[in-house]
């Protein structure tokens, strides 16, 4: 009788035992399912996906070995990055940091702090999209194609975009070693820089050694890009100049507005863009009036580092014929990234919509490409208007900018052939300086 009681006592005790820990499981389970989100919340059909995050987060809280060292804001936003990278759109769609998401806001403002560089996430690689000028990126020589590896001697290899920007991003002053594979010798060397506080200069121009032709740099898309441009152009019609050449390297993009806006001021109709939505829904985005220059002349210089706004302009002006494109194929970003903020500062940079070119081209993944091919010479860097205010006309054919020079060829037959221009002065002023 007392065997049976033993073994009763000790049946009862495991059955509570069991149901203590079952349903301890379920109340934590429910507990970090309302971390996810509030039950309310949860999506319809989705609570069996939930409970298992569920599950995953209390297998990491109970049994990791150094579970003291454990932070519940990095596995909630590892989390959260798991589901945009399963998402396919990698480089583009994107979780941001609270501090990630004030650097995307001051860059649309126009002024940020940082090293001055733009990156995404290809092939599992952190690649530099573009390095902006004026900035300690620009000034150490980083290019458009290399590849972050190590930061601060940390091998960044397999984490995630935020968690290499978060090691990247810093105060201004500070100093930030970053180890750069180069993709086409495949040496890595050593780069130490100072982060800044950087304020954009968006719209930069210089009329061209020895020419008639103004040099029009644009460096980014950020709040205010359009009028800064109307007032170079305005100023380039007030100097009688006779073509431009439009310089679109290594810009990273931007804004949607200011982008429609700078082609706006090239063309006389049409339509910059279409925009295609989930449903498959597309809708034109038509020139803005009132453009500055219909009829100047006009080249536009791409290259690898020209992505997002920059390919919007670029595809427009080229499908309407209205310029012609020198360079490198774009970067390939074709989809409208929508900011969705969280509770914490954080935010999720989500593409919502897919730009294509008036022709309906696919930007996304193909980029634009030139209508003339030229690369720069290895190690040289673009020339920008700052630098070419004090060139001579013959230090502007030596500065081996293939592509700049390329462009001037090209404008320099544009506008000789147009019917105003005759033999005389102007005629000589628009040709190529080693033509005298």
């Amino acid at each position: 009788m007392n065997r049976w009681l033993r073994c009763g006592l000790v049946l009862f005790l495991i059955a509570l035992i069991l149901a203590t820990g079952v349903a301890g499981g379920v109340v934590l389970d429910r507990q970090v399912l309302s971390f996810f989100a509030p039950p309310a919340n949860i999506p319809s059909g989705a609570e069996p996906e939930f409970r298992l995050m569920a599950q995953a987060w209390n297998t990491i809280q109970d049994r990791y070995v150094k579970r003291a060292e454990i932070e519940q804001t990095d596995l909630a936003y590892g989390a959260i990055s798991g589901m945009m990278d399963s998402l396919g759109d990698v480089g583009h769609s994107r979780f941001l940091t609270p501090q990630m998401a004030e650097q995307q806001r001051s860059f649309g403002q126009g002024e940020f702090e940082g090293i001055g560089v733009e990156v995404q996430m290809r092939d599992g690689r952190l690649v530099i999209v573009a390095p902006i000028d004026n900035t300690p990126a620009a000034e150490a020589g980083l290019q458009p194609g290399d590849i972050i590896v190590a930061v601060n001697g940390e091998d960044v290899t397999g984490m995630a975009l935020e968690a290499i920007v978060q090691r990247i991003m810093g105060p201004a002053g500070t100093e930030v070693t970053l180890s750069i594979l180069d993709p086409d010798t495949g040496q890595t060397r050593e780069v130490t820089l100072t982060r800044a506080r950087i304020p954009l200069a968006n719209v930069s121009w210089a009329q061209l050694p020895g020419t008639q032709v103004a040099h029009v740099r644009i460096s980014a898309f950020s709040r205010g890009v359009t009028e800064d441009l109307k007032n170079a152009l305005n100023a380039i019609k007030d100097q009688g100049l006779s073509g431009i050449v439009l310089d679109l390297r290594n810009n990273p993009g931007g804004l949607l507005d200011e982008a429609v806006g700078t082609a706006s001021q090239f063309l006389r109709g049409g339509n910059v863009l279409l925009v295609s939505d989930a449903e498959g829904n597309v809708d034109p985005v038509p020139v803005e009036d009132g453009g500055l220059v219909s009829d100047l002349p006009l080249v536009v210089l791409i290259n690898e580092g020209s992505a997002s706004a920059s390919e919007i302009v670029a595809g427009a002006l080229q499908d309407q014929d209205r310029a012609t494109l020198v360079g490198q194929t774009t970067f390939g970003t074709g989809t409208v990234l929508s900011t969705f903020r969280l509770s914490d500062g954080s935010a999720l940079l989500l593409a919502t919509e897919e730009w294509l070119t008036p022709d309906g081209r696919v930007i996304w993944r193909k980029g634009i490409e030139p209508s003339v091919q030229v690369s720069l010479p290895s190690g040289v860097a673009p020339l920008v208007p700052d630098a070419e205010k004090d060139m001579s006309a013959q230090e502007l054919q030596d500065s081996q900018d293939a592509q700049l020079l390329r462009a001037l060829e090209i404008i320099s037959g544009s506008i000789a052939c147009q019917p105003w221009v005759t033999a005389g002065p102007l005629a000589s002023l628009v040709r190529l300086p080693r033509e005298g």
